[in-house]
């Protein structure tokens, strides 16, 4: 019969395959002579990898007794360019970011942010495409939708699939141009994340619009964000905008947390068959260029599209497909990466030089 200590010590040896290291000293072990009570205390949500590591524990204590295992998660907030005060409210703020329009960018943040929460988290989504707002209607909102308003200078986020959104959307009719300059965008910006009644949030994932422009800087210099994700697909044009998104935040000193690799491969509807029409391996090159991890890889499916447009995107529409599989994992690494970065950043200065 095993001691606690031979459980422990082979119990931290286990392979997180959402960090691809060991777990280390995650795990508490309290047994008798029938049964064996194993605890482990998690900094990131796992809901959906339960199976997988009730297997590995199973294979560990392999000496007849009944095995109990209790999982315990705890997210914490990560540090923060130039220790910016934090968002009240919100644990952990995400921008997920693209140099260029057209990658899937606002589909892949919709999706995040319901894989996130079945993992266990609660989560909320800010798009912060003044200029072109599409979360209202890709989460399923009606037209007429607005925000509660809570004494009078709060607004009350709208829920969908519990998940809680704000959007410019809401504040506006989808034959109502937004045309304002610069100043005015990032006012409105910064009105609608800081004036929103975020309700106890371990995610905020801000859905950004493309580009390197006003809302980006307005976003580093005054938000206090955790981490980015970068979108971008295999395509050689895309990787070079791609790169400009990532070394504006390096300029910043957000941390990347990780690439997503959208329309990966192309899908047939009919046949099956797989291409790859955008290119090959273009994301893990990015990825490997800057030091940082492929997060996931996503193909390029007209279910994907589908279901946007209709309102329940893939991770709620068809939660066991093989797609909303890797948005699953795509958000168990997300919750990792973010929970092992513990760097303290310095906010530089910002300014513009002739070379």
């Amino acid at each position: 019969m095993l001691t606690d200590q031979d459980i422990l010590s082979a119990l931290a040896l286990l392979l997180d395959e959402n960090t691809n290291a060991s777990y280390g000293h995650v795990w508490e072990v309290d047994s008798d002579k029938s049964t064996v009570n194993v605890r482990l205390a998690l900094p990131y949500y796992a809901n959906q990898n339960r199976n997988v590591i009730e297997r590995q524990v199973a294979e560990v204590i392999n000496d007849g007794r009944t095995v109990n295992i209790h999982f315990q998660n705890q997210v914490v907030s990560a540090s923060v360019q130039n220790n910016l005060p934090g968002l009240k409210g919100v644990k952990n703020v995400i921008a997920v970011a693209s140099g260029k329009g057209g990658v899937g960018k606002s589909t892949t943040s919709a999706n995040l942010a319901l894989a996130m929460a079945r993992e266990g988290a609660k989560v909320g989504i800010l798009d912060a495409d003044i200029y072109g707002p599409s979360q209202g209607m890709m989460m399923g909102f009606s037209a007429d939708t607005r925000p509660g308003v809570r004494e009078d200078k709060f607004f009350v986020p709208p829920v969908a699939h519990g998940i809680q959104v704000m959007s410019m959307a809401f504040l506006t009719t989808k034959e109502t141009p937004v045309a304002w300059r610069g100043p005015m965008v990032t006012g409105a910006l910064m009105q609608i994340l800081t004036q929103t009644d975020w309700e106890d949030l371990d995610y905020l994932f801000i859905d950004m619009p493309p580009g390197t422009g006003d809302i980006q800087l307005t976003l580093s210099q005054k938000v206090p964000v955790a981490g980015s994700v970068i979108v971008t697909t295999p395509q050689d044009i895309a990787l070079l905008d791609a790169r400009r998104g990532i070394e504006m935040f390096r300029k910043v000193n957000i941390p990347v947390l990780g690439v997503v690799e959208n329309m990966s491969t192309h899908i047939c509807s009919n046949c099956g068959h797989q291409e790859s029409i955008f290119g090959e391996e273009g994301g893990q090159t990015l990825a490997e260029e800057y030091g940082v991890d492929v997060l996931g890889k996503l193909p390029l499916s007209l279910s994907i599209r589908k279901q946007a447009d209709t309102g329940s995107p893939t991770v709620a529409s068809a939660p066991e497909s093989d797609i909303a599989n890797i948005y699953q994992s795509i958000a168990r690494k997300l919750g990792a990466t973010l929970a092992s970065k513990t760097e303290t950043f310095a906010m530089p200065t910002i300014g513009m030089s002739d070379d």
